[in-house]
């Protein structure tokens, strides 16, 4: 199913969105593709796809500098150099990160059984982005049930049915087939772009590599 158009008064290109909600640069590449997307004058049917960095995380989730450390190898200053960059790329890009010493990570899979359902209710991309606002800049845990269905139901969804979604785990099957279907197509990082089911960009590439896709892409259409 596709999303409703962002920024559609002229052509419009299908943009598919391999993510997780805990990569801080899906959510800066998200906003880099927005600035490409005003810089063109194109719109983009967005839709995004469920990736878990770290299907392995347990329940209660990890301390994020712990997390850096362990699986980077990066040291404590190393890790704050970088939130510090994130935070000024996102302050940039209209995005708030805020870090602090008890910031997480935490396991994704049932927020995304509900971004898979909240696509077929057409409010996919506004419960991506309030997933994105409730972790980053609110701190909140987005693996907590009533805090996910808080925030469904802050965007317009129905809290009811969402619970039973995830009552059910009636996304639970469909969502690890969606993981799998990207992986085996040799997507192994995020964000990872799809322009137009044709073109793959991976990492935060920054609005004038997006631009020069979406131009890319739009000179194609219009020569077929």
């Amino acid at each position: 199913m596709i999303e409703t158009p962002q920024n559609a008064d002229g052509p419009v290109v299908q943009v598919d969105i391999v993510s997780d909600i805990m990569c801080p640069w899906c959510i800066v590449g998200y906003k880099q593709l927005e600035q490409a997307l005003g810089m063109v004058g194109v719109g983009a049917y967005v839709r995004w796809h469920p990736f878990e960095l770290n299907p392995a995380m347990p329940p209660e989730g990890q301390n994020l500098t712990e997390h850096i450390t362990e699986k980077y190898g990066s040291t404590p200053e190393q890790s704050a150099q970088n939130r510090a960059h994130l935070q000024q790329l996102g302050q940039d890009l209209g995005f708030t990160f805020n870090f602090g010493p008890d910031s997480k990570i935490v396991n994704t899979f049932v927020a995304h059984q509900l971004l898979g359902w909240a696509q077929e209710q057409g409010l996919q991309h506004p419960l991506k982005m309030a997933l994105f606002s409730a972790h980053f800049t609110d701190g909140k845990d987005v693996s907590n049930t009533d805090t996910l269905l808080d925030i469904t139901a802050s965007i317009g969804l129905d809290r009811a049915a969402a619970k039973e979604v995830l009552d059910s785990q009636s996304k639970a099957e469909e969502t690890r087939a969606h993981q799998q279907f990207w992986t085996e197509r040799g997507v192994s990082g995020v964000p990872s772009m799809i322009f137009d089911g044709l073109y793959l960009l991976t990492g935060a590439q920054g609005a004038e590599t997006y631009a020069q896709m979406l131009r890319k892409v739009v000179s194609e259409k219009e020569a077929a």
